[in-house]
């Protein structure tokens, strides 16, 4: 099986060869390094820009304009923040030109906390990119959804914010991607060797169409006593929690949202009118967060429906994450975090 990253590279060999990209860049994104993550690794198109973040997105900017379709990557969502004027701009472009201009650009950058990244390596940026309007985002919690989210991505005429979960980029699917070799073959075809590589070029397999429609999440366990939705690296501590909380008599359904704007609304309607409680999980900060827009969305319009009230369990709401495993433990939500919560909502009485 695909790592995350390995899918998402191959989505971008598939987009630079079947569907326009003419220019994959961002810092350290073409040869020899392929990217701080090697999600570029390979890639004919890729190419290393300076160490400019407003530099990468004003370049995109001027590749969407001239009608070209292009990837750009921010090498950590910490180094975002000082072009949320740019990220606006080009949001703003189809609305603003009366529909005469589109902006098929793709901005990837990780995200989130995991790897021990402190302070200027462990932000999360959903709660802000929801916040620019404009953009569609996207942020998937499996290699196969990071595969088809990218293609989805590259084929949208609206710019399309593809945020990595830094913590999942090394984990292996559990589900083949169409035409994906064993994992061992797949290693030696895409992964660059250690060491010299100035001769080495990759060798990418033959893999089938295959995306998945930005907008539409799913239902990763089904239940019927309470909703939980999450997306990115909290996802699979979700579905771990609700496998235990099983083993103790409580059915709990898991969504995973996989795209925070446009969001499935039909699906966790649904959910939450069967359950009649929900819970809304990520690691972004507690104060404006994300989750919090979905929960007062299923007050307003689901109300009558609910047997308990809805609850958002997120990051701390800390200026950073510090370096020491027990302050990044203590800042975001982890699986004991998650079961507690989930307790919570289940307890309380109508």
């Amino acid at each position: 099986m695909a790592t995350m990253v390995q899918a998402i590279r191959m989505a971008l060999h598939h987009g630079e060869k079947n569907l326009g990209v003419t220019d994959i860049f961002g810092e350290d994104v073409g040869a020899p390094l392929g990217g701080a993550f090697t999600a570029t690794q390979g890639l004919e198109t890729a190419w290393n820009s300076p160490l400019d973040e407003r530099g990468i997105i004003s370049t995109a900017i001027g590749l969407g304009l001239a009608g070209d379709r292009c990837v750009a990557e921010i090498q950590f969502c910490d180094y975002i923040f000082n072009t949320v004027d740019l990220l606006k701009i080009a949001g703003n472009m189809l609305w603003t030109s009366n529909g005469q201009y589109n902006m098929p650009i793709v901005v990837m950058t990780p995200v989130g906390a995991g790897i021990r990244g402190s302070v200027y390596h462990s932000h999360s940026f959903d709660s802000w990119a929801t916040r620019l309007p404009g953009w569609k985002v996207v942020m998937p919690s499996t290699p196969l959804d990071a595969y088809g989210l990218m293609v989805s991505a590259i084929k949208d005429p609206n710019p399309v914010l593809f945020l990595k979960p830094k913590a999942l980029l090394r984990v292996r699917g559990e589900e083949l991607i169409p035409g994906e070799p064993d994992e061992k073959t797949l290693k030696s075809m895409i992964d660059a060797p250690i060491g010299d590589r100035s001769k080495w070029k990759a060798r990418w397999p033959d893999l089938g169409e295959f995306e998945i429609p930005i907008g539409q999440g799913k239902i990763v366990r089904e239940g019927v006593d309470i909703t939980v939705v999450s997306y990115g690296r909290t996802l699979p501590l979700c579905v771990k929690a609700a496998a235990e909380l099983a083993e103790q008599g409580r059915s709990v359904e898991v969504i995973d949202l996989r795209s925070m704007y446009p969001y499935d609304w039909a699906m966790i309607r649904d959910s939450v009118r069967k359950t009649g409680r929900v819970l809304f999980v990520n690691e972004d900060t507690e104060v404006t967060n994300f989750g919090e827009h979905l929960a007062y969305r299923v007050t307003q319009e689901l109300f009558y429906e609910l047997q308990a009230r809805p609850r958002v369990l997120a990051g701390k709401n800390l200026p950073g994450i510090g370096l020491h495993p027990n302050l990044e433990e203590a800042s975001v939500p982890h699986l004991e975090d998650i079961k507690h919560e989930l307790e919570l909502v289940l307890a309380e009485v109508p």
